[in-house]
């Protein structure tokens, strides 16, 4: 239920976009205790994520990488398209290495783990909302030494988003045809994501490449 908008007025409205509840709960929980922001809606999919953004009204969205319809950083992009005026906030267990700067090219205000301390969460909420971006101390300085540098050396790092989606799938053991499922593509288009990005990354098979994705710690903690 939509609180009013005398209620509202003065705090910023937060749309929440996870798939896991206990999650969710934990980040309204943070979130309603500042009384700057007022958690409007959460929700578990891309497509209800889109559907609320399109009603209006949403300051902030703090959305999750990994939703069972979508990718994060795809929906970021059109959203972006659709509403350039939103702010969005980056919030996965996924290691900074693996998504933090294709989040910001995307548009994302902001990346952080859902391992951070509340205190960081609400810190990155304020910076976003002040319109300024928001990174970890350690994301800063990563970025700052590529200032200056090819930002591009890491083999991965040169990879379309879609083949690094298909990379980090495979790294976690998931097959061409299951990949082709989930993301309701073709055997045939996620086979030439594969081979394109074998080619790229100068590996052989699927060990080499689980075996990068681990050595960069570029999956997720814990399962998504």
């Amino acid at each position: 239920m939509m609180p009013n908008s005398a209620a509202t007025t003065c705090r910023l409205r937060v749309l929440i976009a996870d798939d896991h509840a206990i999650v969710c709960e934990g980040l309204k929980q943070i979130i309603s205790s500042d009384p700057a922001f007022i958690v409007i809606a959460d929700v578990n999919t891309a497509a209800q994520a889109m559907q609320v953004v399109r009603t209006g009204g949403i300051d902030i969205l703090l959305l999750d990488i990994s939703l069972p319809d979508r990718n994060g950083i795809d929906l970021l992009k059109q959203l972006k398209q659709e509403t350039p005026s939103l702010k969005v906030l980056i919030c996965s267990l996924h290691h900074e290495d693996a998504y933090a700067t294709r989040s910001l090219r995307a548009g994302a205000a902001g990346y952080l783990s859902k391992q951070c301390a509340a205190s960081t969460l609400l810190n990155a909420l304020h910076e976003v909302a002040k319109g300024r971006k928001y990174v970890s101390a350690e994301l800063a300085q990563a970025l700052a030494a590529h200032i200056g540098s090819d930002i591009d050396d890491e083999p991965h790092q040169r990879l379309s988003d879609r083949e690094y989606q298909t990379l980090l799938k495979i790294a976690t053991g998931m097959t061409v045809t299951e990949i082709a499922a989930q993301l309701t593509l073709s055997v045939k288009t996620i086979s030439m994501y594969r081979t394109r990005l074998l080619q790229k990354m100068r590996m052989r098979n699927n060990a080499e490449l689980t075996h990068y994705a681990i050595r960069h710690q570029l999956l997720p903690e814990l399962t998504e």
